[in-house]
């Protein structure tokens, strides 16, 4: 590699690493390329990113970002995985390491803080910004069909004529409750 292509390569990992809110540090010895594209596919499939990096070209990187705390972690033969979504590189680098002991899990940043292997194992297991998102559209949803349900059965049980709670004696309120001035009962009868 000549010092153009070490430049763009510099460049390019920058740029990730300037976008990224999440990184994950591997180190995936002994893995074939087939595992390698395998782990690439799932990370793209969940918005993350997957790079086999060279050591002193990414601690090159590194500096002037947010993640430059991590320059220690680059020994050995490693790989990084990287999203915007603060779970998603993890999420995928984890479970893959799970199935393939290939892949070790060194440690992470996620924006300025540092996380060892059980921080980004916990990291994890939190679900991911699609599907949080997933889940307060459903409660929304949900809450927004309720209000609509309980808003129309108020409504019907309100009109004149209807068996709900404007009846007296048919299991809708009893006159007495209707008083508003229940201390003195007779400016309930001239009021209402």
């Amino acid at each position: 590699m000549n010092r153009t292509q070490k430049e763009e390569k510099i460049a390019a990992l920058q740029e990730s690493f300037r976008t990224a809110t999440m990184v994950v540090v591997t180190r995936q010895g002994g893995m074939t390329v087939a595992e390698s594209t395998d782990l690439r596919r799932q990370m793209l499939a969940a918005g993350a990113s997957f790079r086999v990096t060279k050591n002193r070209l990414a601690r090159i990187a590194l500096s002037g970002t947010q993640f430059e705390h991590l320059a220690d972690l680059f020994t050995g033969p490693t790989a990084i995985a990287f999203s915007q979504d603060p779970v998603a590189a993890a999420k995928v680098a984890v479970d893959y390491a799970k199935k393939n002991d290939k892949l070790q899990i060194i440690g992470g940043g996620l924006g300025l803080q540092t996380l060892d292997q059980k921080g980004v194992e916990a990291l994890a297991t939190l679900p991911s910004l699609d599907e949080l998102r997933a889940k307060l559209v459903g409660m929304i949803q949900t809450s927004g069909d309720a209000y609509r349900r309980d808003s129309a059965g108020a409504g019907r049980a309100a009109r004149p004529g209807h068996r709900g709670l404007c009846q007296e004696g048919r299991g809708g309120i009893e006159p007495h409750l209707l008083n508003p001035y229940p201390e003195d009962p007779s400016l309930g009868e001239r009021n209402g």
